[in-house]
């Protein structure tokens, strides 16, 4: 492939007239040096890079992805989202891991600012009380100003457009599934300490069993997002009896670990207690995982388009719910 210095010795033009021609800049050329110049390209097949052309229009077909942790399959569903209608539209995902730290946030954002990224989506989720969310924040407007697109999943102190589901909600209804089917006594495995996440689904577990006129019967305990905390949590629940009819973790990786835990100890599922997951992740299908489905790959998805629609940044900081479905499988069973 021919370079650039042979562009413009073919068209008889300085190598920076040759580039600004080929490159999309704004700087006065002449219609006829303009025409010889991507004749002699044309000609010579002459194609200028992705970086040059960033260069010049100070922005690149880059998406940042910012999740909370880079194994778990509930990133995986939504960068599969996102990259899917990126890829389709010439657009390259990058994902990065945050650790669920905001500092690790702040400077992936000076990261997307210096690499001038099309978009920035944040897939997981931020603090309760966050003392850098201000910090944060700042980050994103510098970002908006320089005319970066950027998308959040989750509901955060951030003004931009949110694509998200209604965790709460998923919480309350997958734990009125299981009042209905005659469960009373109903134990919930939390997520990771002082995360947005990890309220919203505790909230709507308790807010279910209060409004069941089961308050006293419902028991929290410490856990987190990952299958080594729900067999932990797990482990701690059954040496105290009685059992729960029904155990409930923040999300499906921590079922499963609870789900193994109970079958180690020899205990029936859900012969003795039923057992039940919010995410609907391909590890919930694998063992029959009865849960809640969270529509992770449309928000990616829908993320993605958002970006791509808005190239220049601009758009209100609109508020899009996207529902969710009861998937019912063995885990569970009548009382």
């Amino acid at each position: 492939m021919s370079s650039l210095v042979e562009v413009a010795r073919a068209a008889g033009v300085a190598v920076s007239t040759a580039s600004r021609v080929l490159n999309g800049s704004s700087h006065p050329i002449s219609a006829a040096t303009r025409a010889r110049v991507i004749a002699a390209a044309e000609r010579l097949g002459y194609s200028p890079s992705a970086l040059a052309r960033a260069l010049v229009s100070r922005s690149t077909r880059l998406m940042g992805v910012l999740v909370s942790d880079i194994v778990n399959p509930y990133f995986s569903v939504i960068a599969r989202g996102v990259d899917d209608v990126a890829s389709r539209a010439g657009y390259v995902t990058m994902l990065s891991n945050v650790d669920r730290r905001t500092d690790i946030e702040i400077n992936r954002m000076k990261t997307m600012r210096d690499y001038r990224a099309a978009g920035v989506i944040f897939a997981g989720s931020g603090y309760v009380d966050d003392p850098q969310a201000q910090e944060l924040a700042a980050s994103v407007r510098q970002a908006q100003e320089q005319g970066i697109q950027v998308v959040s999943l989750t509901m955060r102190d951030l003004d931009c457009p949110v694509i998200t589901s209604d965790a709460q909600t998923a919480a309350y209804d997958i734990t009125d599934h299981l009042i209905s089917l005659g469960h009373r006594r109903i134990d919930f495995i939390e997520g990771p300490p002082g995360m947005v996440a990890s309220k919203q689904r505790r909230d709507g577990f308790l807010a279910c069993m209060r409004d069941a006129g089961l308050a006293e019967a419902a028991q929290c305990h410490p856990g987190g997002f990952d299958y080594e905390a729900g067999h932990a949590a797990t482990m701690r629940i059954i040496p105290r009896p009685p059992l729960p009819d029904a155990i409930l973790a923040a999300n499906d990786e921590a079922a499963v670990g609870a789900l193994n835990a109970l079958r180690q100890a020899h205990i029936d599922v859900p012969g003795q207690v039923s057992v039940a997951g919010i995410d609907d992740l391909r590890v919930a299908q694998f063992v029959g995982l009865t849960t809640v489905s969270l529509p992770l790959y449309e928000m990616g998805a829908m993320a993605a388009r958002h970006i791509i629609d808005n190239p220049t940044g601009t758009g209100s900081a609109t508020t899009t719910m996207l529902s969710h479905r009861l998937i019912p499988r063995e885990t569970t069973a009548r009382r």
